[in-house]
C-alpha cells in the first residue's frame, strides 16, 4: 500500500526559454507547439505533482516509458492559477526513461504564450504528497477520498472481518474524469483506511460501477474464495468486464477474455449474487436509456444467459436507469421475505436530479415481478427523501444475514460545483435495511443507521424531557467541539399543535428547518437558508418525507456532519439526506409549535468522537 505523508519541501522552477524549461527540480519541459508540450523527468522521485485549475478544460497526458505508451489520463493543468495539486506516482518507473506528452486545448496564438501558462512553472517532483485536510467542509465521520473526485460506491464485499468499499474515483482532479476504482477498508464501518487504486482504465475504457462476490465454490475456476469483480468498461461503447483477486481485493488480475457481456445498446453497472434456489449466479444490468433492468444467469460467472427484463414503463422514467441491486429482505415482525429491486436514476428524482427508487416483489431466479397497489399499478417508492442520496448498493456477504447499504451523498445537478476542491463528495452513513408492511398494505424499506454508528458517540451534552412548548422557541445548545458535529435523538408529541418546527441555526442566521405536519403525515427539510447555496440554482430547496403512519408522535435520529445532515425516522420509516454548507457550524437547536402546544418527550444530544 502507498501511504501519503506530509510534503517535505516546495521546489520552485524558473522558465529558461520559450521552447525548453530546464528546471532545478529535475523536470525538463519542451514546448513543441501551442497545444503540445513534452515533460521529461530527469531525477528519481516518488511523485510528479501536477498543478490543477478547475475552470480549465482537460489536457490529455500520455505517459511514455522508454518510448512506449504506458497509459493516458487527463488533468486540468493550470493556466492562470493553481487551485491545488494532484500526484502521479512515478516511484515504480525509476529504471525507465519517463516522458509525459501533454496535449492541451488552450487556444493559444503562439508557443511563447503557451509557455507562460501557470502549470509549467508550478509542476514539481516530490517524495511525498500532503493529504492534510485543507477543506472546512470535509466530513469528520463520513467516508471520503483522500483527494480527488468520487461518485458511485461499487464492488463492496465483507470478508474476514473487513468491509471493502470501492468507489468511482478520479485521482487526478476533483471533477469527473479518469474513472477508476478507489479502494478503502474498515473493520467497524467508521474508520476507513485508504489503499492504492484497485482498477484503472485500460484499452477497453474507463472503469465504471460494478459489484464483487466471493466465489466460495470456485465456480469460475480461479480458486476457492477468490474475489470476483464485474464492472463496466466505458469508452465509445459500454461493455461488461471481469477481474479477480486472490488477496482479498488488494490486487486484481484483469480477465484476459474480457469483455464478458456485450450489447448493441448502452448498458452498465453489473450487480451479481448467488441464487441458491436455482443454483446459479444472477446478474442485473442497467439498460440505461431503455429505462429497464436486464437479468442474466450463469453457472460459472463467465457464460451468461439473458433471461428477462424489468422496468419499461414502470416507476420513475424521466432519467437513465443505473446501479441496480436485488435483495431478499425480511419483513419485520413476520416470517415473510420479499425481493426488493433497487434502481437508481438520473435525472428524474422526486426532488430533481438523481435519486434512488425501488420496487418490491417476487423473484424466481429468472424473472422479477413487482407488487401492485390497490389500483392495480406498480407504485414508485423512494429509498431516501432528500436530494443527496444516490447510487445506493449493498455489501456482498455482510455478516449475520444483514443487508447493509451505502450511497453517494451528492446529486448530479451540482456535484461538481459544491464548495470544495481538495476532494469532491462523501458517502452516506452505512444503513441496515429490511421491510415493513404499512397500513396501506404496501411493503416499504425500513432503514436504520448501521449499529456500528453507536460507537461515534462521545459525551452526552444535552439531556431533556417532558417540556411543553408553543410559538415561542425553546432552544438547546449544540456541541462546540469538532465544528459542532453531533447526533441528536429527539421525540416530540405535536398534541394539539398544527405543526412542530425544529430549527438548526448559527449566529449568522443560517438555518435548516425541519417541520413535522401530523395531519399530512410528513416531515419536511428546508435548506434554502442553510448557508452557501448560490453555487447552483438547484441546491436551495425543500424536501418532504412521508411518515407512513397517522401519529402525532415523531421520533428522529439526526446526524450532523460538517457538510451534511441525515435525518432518520426513529421507527425506520423514512430517511432524509441533504448536504448543507453553513459558513459557521450550527450552534442551536430550537423547537416551536404552530397552532397550539406541543410536548418535547425526550432529547439527547451527543458530541462525536
Amino acid at each position: 500500500m502507498n501511504y501519503f505523508k506530509l510534503m517535505a519541501s516546495t521546489v520552485t522552477t524558473a522558465l529558461l526559454g520559450i521552447m525548453s524549461l530546464n528546471a532545478n527540480n529535475g523536470i525538463t519541459i519542451e514546448h513543441l507547439g501551442t497545444n503540445n508540450s513534452l515533460v521529461k523527468v530527469d531525477e528519481k522521485s516518488n511523485y510528479i505533482l501536477f498543478p490543477v485549475e478547475e475552470s480549465i478544460e482537460d489536457a490529455k497526458i500520455n505517459l511514455l516509458l522508454d518510448g512506449k505508451l504506458e497509459k493516458t489520463f487527463r488533468v486540468r493543468l493550470a493556466r492562470n492559477k493553481v487551485d491545488y495539486y494532484v500526484p502521479f506516482d512515478i516511484s515504480q518507473y525509476h529504471d525507465k526513461n519517463i516522458l509525459f506528452n501533454v496535449i492541451s486545448n488552450h487556444n493559444r496564438t503562439s508557443v511563447r504564450e503557451s509557455s507562460e501558462d501557470a502549470c509549467w512553472k508550478a509542476m514539481k517532483l516530490s517524495d511525498t504528497f500532503d493529504t492534510t485536510n485543507r477543506e472546512k467542509f470535509r466530513p469528520l465521520y463520513h467516508h471520503t477520498p483522500l483527494y480527488g473526485w468520487m461518485n458511485d460506491p461499487n464492488g463492496m464485499f465483507y470478508k474476514d472481518g473487513v468491509w471493502h468499499l470501492y468507489y468511482q474515483w478520479n485521482p487526478y482532479g476533483s471533477k469527473w474524469e479518469n474513472l477508476s476504482w478507489g479502494h478503502s477498508t474498515s473493520t467497524d464501518l467508521i474508520n476507513w483506511e485508504h489503499h492504492k487504486i484497485a482498477l484503472e482504465p485500460d484499452g477497453l475504457g474507463y472503469i465504471f460501477s460494478g459489484s464483487s462476490v466471493i466465489d466460495t465454490d470456485n465456480t469460475a475456476g480461479f480458486g476457492k474464495d477468490e474475489v470476483i469483480s464485474f464492472y463496466t468498461s466505458a469508452d465509445v461503447s459500454q461493455i461488461q468486464s471481469m477481474a479477480h483477486s486472490a488477496d482479498n481485493g488488494e490486487n486484481f488480475t484483469v480477465y484476459p477474455g474480457n469483455p464478458i457481456i456485450t450489447l448493441d445498446s448502452e448498458a452498465r453497472d453489473p450487480n451479481m449474487f448467488w441464487h441458491a434456489e436455482s443454483g446459479k449466479w444472477v446478474l442485473l444490468l442497467a439498460h440505461a436509456l431503455d429505462h429497464e433492468m436486464l437479468i442474466f444467469t450463469s453457472p460459472d460467472l463467465k457464460n451468461w444467459t439473458l433471461e428477462s427484463s424489468f422496468g419499461k414503463g414502470e416507476g420513475a422514467q424521466n432519467g437513465v436507469w443505473e446501479c441496480p441491486d436485488l435483495l431478499y429482505l425480511p419483513v419485520n415482525g413476520t416470517d415473510e421475505h420479499k425481493w426488493v429491486l433497487i434502481c437508481n436514476l438520473n435525472p428524474g428524482g422526486v426532488f430533481g436530479g438523481s435519486a434512488t427508487q425501488y420496487f418490491v416483489g417476487d423473484f424466481d431466479g429468472k424473472t422479477f415481478t413487482a407488487d401492485k397497489d390497490a389500483n392495480g399499478k406498480i407504485p414508485t417508492k423512494w429509498m431516501d427523501h432528500g436530494k443527496d442520496h444516490y447510487a445506493t448498493v449493498s455489501w456482498h456477504n455482510a455478516p449475520d444475514n444483514r443487508n447493509v447499504v451505502i450511497g453517494w451523498m451528492s446529486n448530479w445537478q451540482y456535484a461538481a460545483e459544491v464548495p470544495t476542491k481538495q476532494f469532491r463528495s462523501a458517502n452516506t452513513l452505512p444503513r441496515d435495511i429490511s421491510l415493513i408492511k404499512a397500513d396501506d398494505g404496501q411493503y416499504y424499506i425500513h432503514t436504520i443507521p448501521s449499529p456500528e454508528m453507536i460507537a461515534l458517540r462521545d459525551k452526552k451534552t444535552v439531556s431533556a424531557k417532558s417540556k411543553s412548548f408553543g410559538a415561542k422557541p425553546h432552544s438547546f445548545q449544540l456541541p462546540a467541539s469538532n465544528d459542532g458535529v453531533c447526533e441528536i435523538l429527539l421525540t416530540v408529541n405535536s398534541e394539539k399543535a398544527d405543526s412542530v418546527l425544529m430549527t438548526l441555526s448559527n449566529a449568522k442566521g443560517e438555518k435548516v428547518d425541519l417541520i413535522f405536519d401530523p395531519a399530512a403525515s410528513t416531515v419536511s427539510f428546508d435548506r434554502t437558508q442553510s448557508g452557501l447555496t448560490d453555487f447552483n440554482q438547484d441546491f436551495a430547496t425543500r424536501t418532504f418525507a412521508p411518515t407512513l403512519r397517522k401519529n402525532r408522535v415523531l421520533s428522529l435520529r439526526i446526524f450532523i456532519d460538517r457538510s451534511s445532515i441525515e435525518v432518520f425516522d426513529g421507527e425506520g420509516n423514512f430517511v432524509i439526506t441533504n448536504l448543507v454548507f453553513p459558513t459557521e457550524p450550527y450552534t442551536t437547536l430550537s423547537l416551536s409549535a404552530d397552532g397550539g402546544k406541543a410536548q418535547l418527550e425526550s432529547l439527547e444530544i451527543y458530541s462525536i468522537k
